[in-house]
């Protein structure tokens, strides 16, 4: 199992601390993740006050001049707000710079601020993707591509550069709980990102299920599916430690959200709840949190990769602290577990 790192670059808790600051600190971080030996840091796309990730390809070509081996990724790429072509140019020089390390994972996106932003109408919301993610698979697959569509202008005949170094840039389907969607990544025979941010992590057994139900009547062979797991956590050297740590931001973070979703306000009991033992939250020690890792990967039928989402208010210390112990300590745990 691979495990990893996804940032959405969050702005600083500490207004003392400039946002350039705060790129710095995150570049520091993802070179500390290679140097420890996580094997993918991915970064998500946002278009919000809260986060410097809008750009999230700067951010990782920037990573790929301080790392040599860690992958390079996106957490979530919103493709439905996107240009495939340039999408696929972006991830493609990404690779160049990296020495063939860049991947990324396509979704429609958590937040809804880049439909408005780029002049896109949330009716087309699914419509927008499908089209989207048939071109750059397309472009993936053929350095010529002939293609029509609703929303973006035909090409014919026309060829797409640069080209990436390794021969087919990896891109996986991103995905909450729609069961469409799972569907559509078993059709496609795409690899597969699963957000799990709340809830008891076993429930998605049926859904990823359904993702290789349809993988298998595609005519995809089961043996090249790959099923990831994206959910909250951080690592200290106690729980205790790590709650503390860790509880304050969420609670910020989350009640802010949900006063946007009309969701209530998040409690310390709810919280507790979920990072037990069938929770999602991955808020712990090193030893449980592995332990934790090795029960979701089995109570999902195998994972092939895991990230941790650190994102709530934590300082640039803890969290170096953080990827420290989850390189040296997590990820030699579960990986021998397997």
């Amino acid at each position: 199992m691979e495990i990893g790192i996804d940032s959405f670059a969050a702005v600083p808790a500490d207004k003392s601390i400039s946002n350039a600051q705060a790129i710095k600190e995150l570049l520091e971080r993802i070179q500390l993740a290679d140097q420890v030996g996580l094997d993918i840091f991915g970064i998500g796309e946002h278009h919000r006050k809260e986060f410097l990730d809008s750009a999230p390809t700067m951010i990782l070509a920037a990573a790929a001049s301080k790392t040599k081996q860690i992958r390079l990724t996106s957490a979530v790429t919103v493709l439905s707000a996107a240009d495939p072509v340039r999408v696929f140019q972006n991830f493609a020089t990404l690779d160049l710079i990296s020495n063939g390390r860049a991947e990324m994972v396509v979704g429609r996106g958590s937040f809804i601020e880049a439909y408005p932003l780029f002049g896109l109408d949330l009716n087309d919301y699914d419509a927008l993707f499908a089209e989207k993610l048939d071109l750059l698979l397309q472009i993936q697959q053929n350095e010529t591509v002939n293609w029509s569509g609703k929303f973006r202008a035909s090409l014919n005949d026309q060829a797409i550069y640069p080209r990436p170094l390794q021969e087919k840039l990896p891109v996986w389907l991103g995905v909450g709980g729609t069961p469409a969607s799972f569907v559509r990544a078993g059709q496609l025979g795409l690899p597969l990102m699963v957000a799990v941010i709340g809830g008891e992590t076993y429930r998605f057994r049926p859904l990823i299920d359904l993702y290789k139900d349809a993988a298998a009547k595609a005519g995809h062979d089961s043996k090249q599916l790959k099923v990831g797991l994206h959910s909250l956590g951080y690592v200290a050297a106690s729980k205790e430690e790590a709650v503390g740590d860790y509880y304050p931001g969420y609670e910020r973070m989350f009640t802010k959200i949900g006063k946007e979703r009309g969701f209530p306000p998040v409690t310390k009991e709810r919280f507790d709840a979920q990072n037990g033992k069938m929770g999602a939250l991955l808020v712990g020690e090193p030893v449980e949190v592995a332990e934790k890792i090795l029960r979701h990967s089995e109570s999902l039928g195998g994972i092939s990769r895991f990230t941790f989402q650190m994102d709530a208010g934590l300082t640039h210390e803890k969290l170096m602290k953080a990827i420290e112990l989850i390189g040296t300590k997590v990820s030699p745990i579960v990986k021998a577990g397997i």
